[in-house]
């Protein structure tokens, strides 16, 4: 019932990208200044070589674009830099996912990648990189991955990018939210319908709360301001956004450690526990919890289990709120929500990070340590215990 929104933009971020993003995003000045202003003053381990990491920040068909994939990007340069680490290449095209172009790196970090991202229409062309990638890290080479690279090949890629062709937008799950909160805030007597009188009861309290001026009119400004307070936090359990997952290439499912069910608003506030004090990748935070406000991921059960990583970092699921815990639908039966982990890929290596969507993430100096850990681990020059956690 709503007019249908604009149609994205190549590069637009905070949206779902029908058709994929290969565009570069551009980044506030501030987000960078506060970042650089955060590097680590403790210098990084020196590398065996020089070294080089690709980031790869395409996003797939119907994948969410985050606003964060820039400053991300412009972190990792900027951890390689300091020191004399790595040095870095940015690229939006998933084409440069090839054999031969591969073999100028160490490491390829993905850079919060979402759905299908290195698909192609031509499936020779999809099977050809997605062997490239695989290949790469299981002949010896690294893979660091952060927050939304997790939420990758665990939909229908296929029909993601059918729709993609032939132009539809896709599900809008802005949409789903929005008429599950008007609903919220309409149903006063809890009976998950609206009748007309609720509907009108509701217009008068917002139109009341919206006309500041008491003019009998609503500013588009006001309007802007004010509307989003007046509506209640979105109830996860209502939304029905979880479907089954489609795994169309299992193999990087496993690599990656788990693929997306559920996330936590940003700015959830996590408790993050320390689970292996004695890594070299968690020696920042010296043993001790701290608190983080972002965007927080959940795996899918199924998908994720200590048997296949080293866990590094974990949610403290116990000090979350019961209000909190509800949110998520069929929550882990095992209560395990992992947060940083590495594990060994052939003769390879990958380390993963599940926060990163806020730009507050990359203005947190143990937060920049721990991904440089991570990355220099996935290069090779950082040595740690990546056996499972679980033997």
């Amino acid at each position: 019932m709503l007019p249908a929104p604009p149609a994205v933009k190549p590069g637009q971020a905070n949206t779902f990208n029908p058709a994929g993003n290969s565009t570069p995003i551009p980044v506030s000045q501030a987000a960078v200044d506060a970042m650089m202003a955060a590097l680590p003053t403790t210098p990084g381990i020196k590398p065996i070589h020089k070294r080089r990491v690709l980031v790869l920040a395409h996003t797939g068909a119907g994948g969410f674009v985050h606003a964060s994939i820039p400053l991300a990007a412009k972190a990792v340069e900027a951890l390689g830099n300091q020191g004399g680490l790595w040095t870095t290449t940015v690229s939006y095209d998933a084409a440069d996912i090839n054999t031969d172009n591969l073999k100028k790196y160490d490491a390829v970090f993905l850079d919060s990648t979402t759905a299908c991202f290195l698909d192609d229409p031509n499936p020779a062309v999809t099977a050809a990189r997605r062997a490239a990638f695989l290949d790469f890290v299981r002949g010896g080479k690294g893979v660091a991955a952060i927050h939304a690279a997790t939420d990758s090949y665990h939909t229908d890629c296929l029909a993601s990018e059918a729709a993609a062709k032939n132009g539809s937008p896709g599900r809008n799950p802005g949409a789903l939210v929005l008429a599950s909160r008007l609903v919220t805030a309409a149903d006063k007597d809890n009976d998950e319908t609206v009748s007309r009188q609720e509907w009108d009861a509701l217009a008068d309290d917002w139109f009341q709360k919206l006309d500041t001026g008491d003019t009998g009119k609503v500013t588009r400004a006001d309007f802007v301001t004010h509307f989003n307070s007046l509506l209640p936090p979105p109830e996860m359990r209502r939304l029905g956004l979880e479907s089954k997952p489609v795994l169309q290439w299992p193999e990087f499912n496993k690599l990656i450690g788990g693929y997306f069910k559920f996330h936590w608003p940003d700015p959830q506030l996590i408790t993050v526990k320390i689970d292996d004090p004695n890594s070299p990748l968690t020696a920042m935070f010296h043993g001790k919890e701290f608190e983080i406000h972002d965007e927080t991921y959940t795996f899918e059960q199924d998908s994720f289990s200590r048997k296949n990583v080293h866990v590094l970092t974990s949610i403290d699921y116990g000090k979350m709120s019961a209000a909190d815990k509800a949110k998520e639908v069929n929550p882990r039966t095992d209560a395990d929500y992992a947060l940083s982990y590495i594990r060994r890929e052939g003769k390879g290596r990958v380390f993963y990070e599940g926060h990163g969507h806020s730009d507050r993430v990359y203005a947190m100096t143990p937060m920049l340590e721990h991904i440089r850990a991570g990355i220099q681990y996935a290069l090779g020059d950082l040595k740690a215990d990546d056996s499972p956690s679980v033997k």
